[in-house]
């Protein structure tokens, strides 16, 4: 009994391929990174669509595996239905992340997406477009429409702009991950630089490492 049970755990506690265990941890640092940003990072296109593919294989061989009986074959089962989880986990929260600016900063994204087309994916945008519609048709239901035609828009930009923007000034705790050479910061004492050396960890405007982060080289906590 105790030999089968190392057969088991022998044959579903081998490393991981070497692109899924890439892909997790690329999948956690971009979950993370997209929780702690205030602003929306480039919508990862080519990881998302490798773990989602990743998950329907991973759920048709669960559905293959479900009506075997075998003692053996329903421990592995197991393994691979909490390792399902661990995945569908990271995406659903990684794209909650993403949806909870996009519905507080909806006009900033819909311009932002005209001039970079890579932050938001298509169902993204398809969402984007729907918010939108409903946010101003239930805008001007309840009180737009006794407004002069001049006040209705919501995102007019005529003096003082109506459109609500992220805090790109807030204050993130990051890790450098590679050597990212120097980063203008702002104290009492005026402007300095500092230099991001693998290994430090730094608590710093989100302005001053956006790039660093999109590039990969600074990860936040």
């Amino acid at each position: 009994m105790d030999d089968d049970i190392s057969d088991i755990l022998a044959s579903v506690s081998a490393p991981l391929p070497s692109q899924r265990k890439l892909d997790l941890q690329a999948l956690t640092r971009a979950w993370v990174n997209e929780r702690t940003s205030p602003t929306l990072l480039p919508y990862p296109s080519q990881l998302i669509d490798r773990v989602t593919d990743r998950i329907k294989k991973q759920i048709e061989t669960i559905e293959e595996m479900t009506s075997d009986m075998d003692p053996k074959s329903n421990f592995i089962l197991v393994v691979l239905q909490t390792e399902l989880e661990r995945f569908k986990f990271l995406v659903r929260s990684f794209l909650r992340a993403r949806l909870a600016k996009i519905d507080k900063f909806p006009y900033h994204y819909r311009d932002l997406a005209l001039s970079d087309p890579n932050i938001l994916s298509h169902l993204e945008q398809q969402y984007l477009q729907s918010h939108q519609a409903l946010l101003a048709s239930h805008y001007h239901a309840s009180f737009l429409s006794i407004f002069p035609q001049g006040l209705q828009k919501l995102d007019d930009t005529t003096g003082l702009s109506m459109i609500d923007r992220p805090e790109e000034d807030s204050a993130v705790f990051c890790r450098v991950l590679r050597d990212a050479g120097g980063v203008v910061i702002q104290s009492e004492g005026g402007a300095g630089e500092v230099e991001l050396t693998r290994g430090d960890v730094w608590v710093l405007r989100w302005r001053a490492v956006k790039d660093a982060v999109v590039r990969g080289d600074v990860e936040l906590l």
